[in-house]
């Protein structure tokens, strides 16, 4: 049972009520391919979907490291009732929200071990899923905020990319299940959820420890940079905040996934070095997403591995 945040235009689902908001202002189509001497941003459709993977499967294995990050519809649904621990109710407020939406935009930027970007004309792939204001949930605030971020949800309605094709082509595309990948993301919970969610094509399971198991077949190196940060003195924030006391420059606009994914990359190498001198022990930070997770101690008790208020 959820207790929702969304407003206008009831839609049934299986034992819920819950609302969609249909009013948003569309910004006028504008080319959101961003060129830049060393960081360029591709974005994929769906008549662009096969000839980007077949770019992106000739950059593996040599560029191995993979900053990710996504954007969705916000958060339009809470868990209610009794939960075992404070990362049970986390889980499933994550759950019940992926169930419900859909996942706008994948960005993927590529890195060699030593921080360095592909030499051609892109960097970065900007995937852009289908997605209708008219039919699907959304929070108002975050479509607000993507609008805002210059985000063509006509072009997503008519030219987007069907997340069961896209799950096809990534299957194939040597960016999963392969332990030689190592993922770089920034508070990326949710944005696992999604894709776990487009890769099986179904909901999520009701339990975490099962969540993280599929996660980490599919994802089986994954550094967040959030919980990174527990080990990084003076280092908090959010993204562009830590970019910018990282004194990182940002390449595209905020809150598109490319250039999120672009800027945590970034991040990510430059933390490596400043506070890890150059090598990040995997047995300790690997495979961490930052606000789930759970861990027993030796005298049989749990710590939890999000601390603090959860911060979407």
């Amino acid at each position: 049972m959820y207790i929702t945040q969304v407003k206008h235009n009831t839609i049934d689902m299986p034992d819920n009520n819950l609302t969609l908001t249909t009013e948003v202002e569309e910004l006028e189509p504008e080319l959101q391919t961003w060129i830049h001497p060393n960081y360029g941003i591709k974005d994929v459709w769906a008549h662009n979907l096969e000839e980007e993977f077949a770019s992106i499967r000739k950059l593996l294995p040599k560029y191995c490291y993979v900053a990710m990050d996504t954007e969705f519809p916000g958060v339009v649904a809470r868990p209610i009732g009794d939960f075992k621990t404070a990362s049970d109710y986390l889980y499933q407020l994550l759950r019940c929200n992926v169930d419900l939406l859909r996942i706008i935009q994948l960005g993927l930027s590529f890195f060699d071990e030593d921080g360095k970007t592909p030499t051609g004309q892109y960097t970065t792939w900007q995937f852009n899923f289908k997605f209708n204001l008219s039919e699907d949930m959304y929070a108002q605030d975050s479509i607000e905020l993507l609008t805002n971020s210059r985000i063509q949800f006509k072009n997503h309605e008519e030219n987007g990319i069907e997340p069961i094709v896209f799950a096809e082509f990534i299957i194939t595309s040597g960016l999963v299940l392969m332990d030689n990948l190592k993922w770089m993301t920034f508070h990326s919970s949710f944005d696992f959820g999604y894709l776990v969610k487009v890769l099986t094509d179904e909901k999520l399971p009701q339990e975490e420890s099962e969540f993280f198991e599929m996660f980490s077949l599919y994802f089986p190196c994954v550094y967040d940079i959030k919980y990174l940060m527990k080990s990084c003195k003076n280092l908090k924030g959010g993204l562009q905040e830590v970019a910018d006391q990282l004194e990182l420059k940002r390449i595209g606009p905020q809150h598109q996934a490319g250039s999120d994914s672009l800027l945590t990359g970034m991040a990510f190498f430059k933390i490596r070095d400043m506070y890890f001198e150059g090598m990040i022990d995997s047995k300790k930070y690997c495979g961490h997403l930052y606000g789930l997770g759970i861990t027993t101690l030796n005298n049989g008790q749990f710590r939890y591995d999000n601390e603090g208020p959860f911060n979407l």
